[in-house]
């Protein structure tokens, strides 16, 4: 029997590459994706040594568009059983003064890559009758907003919309696939070097995020936020005024400014 495959982007660092240790653990084939061809080759070193694990590697820069034509090509006649979509980063700082350029590349990372690769994995998994797939979005994208990180809050929200409505319309289609978002609050990757913040709440473990995230797989659960702490506090918000909370959440954002 062939190895069910498992596909991750954002793979060279924190989430993505816990989550491709804990699946080549478990037995699957990987391919691996990121832009950083050496810690691609140094993980699937590391895994073949350790587990025995194959892993493709695609590198690819997710911001350029014809970097997902090509991506999308590279995988057309691959069976894909898990896909964790997962690249992304953030910006930290006033709209004011952050830099557009960056920020416009957070935008197509985090929305339009995310979205082109979760259509084309959703499309394959409908055509060949299974498959799971696993946005990663944030806590923040349970939030109404996020000052001082107002770009990233909002490429979350579109994050955590876009897989709840999807779910739903497989749900009514009683399609064989299965999608489902994590929604995680700080994690202690090199996401914080790469937004440049220094996080109020202190972070839970990459090991942490994903072996929560796999539970709330195995529940088929649509919404996946790891952490008890980090549930009740995107549930309690739901009741606080959005003119009250917003505040609050300037408040919490400015200390991650350092």
């Amino acid at each position: 029997m062939a190895h069910k495959t498992v596909w991750i982007t954002g793979a060279s660092s924190g989430i993505g590459q816990e989550f491709a240790r804990r699946y080549a653990k478990l037995g699957f084939r990987l391919i691996l994706t990121a832009r950083r061809k050496d810690r691609l080759e140094a993980l699937a070193a590391e895994l073949l040594a350790k587990y025995n694990t194959v892993s493709r590697i695609l590198t690819a820069d997710l911001a350029q568009e014809a970097e997902l034509d090509r991506l999308c090509a590279a995988l057309d006649g691959e069976r894909i059983d898990i896909f964790i979509n997962n690249a992304g980063f953030g910006v930290c700082g006033r709209f004011l003064e952050t830099d557009a350029e960056r920020e416009l590349s957070m935008a197509k990372v985090n929305v339009l890559a995310l979205h082109r690769l979760f259509k084309f994995a959703v499309q394959k998994m409908q055509a060949q009758g299974f498959g799971t797939v696993l946005n990663v979005a944030s806590s923040a994208g349970l939030l109404p907003g996020g000052p001082y990180m107002a770009g990233y809050y909002a490429t979350k929200a579109y994050v955590v919309s876009l897989t709840r409505s999807v779910a739903e319309e497989l749900r009514e289609a009683h399609s064989p696939v299965y999608v489902c978002a994590l929604c995680p609050g700080p994690v202690n990757t090199e996401f914080n070097d790469c937004a440049n913040v220094v996080f109020a709440l202190k972070g839970i473990t990459p090991q942490f995020c994903v072996e929560e995230a796999l539970r709330g797989m195995l529940r088929g659960r649509i919404i996946i936020v790891p952490s008890a702490l980090m549930r009740a506090a995107t549930t309690a918000q739901r009741f606080v005024p959005t003119p009250l909370l917003m505040p609050i959440l300037a408040h919490q954002q400015k200390k991650k400014m350092g």
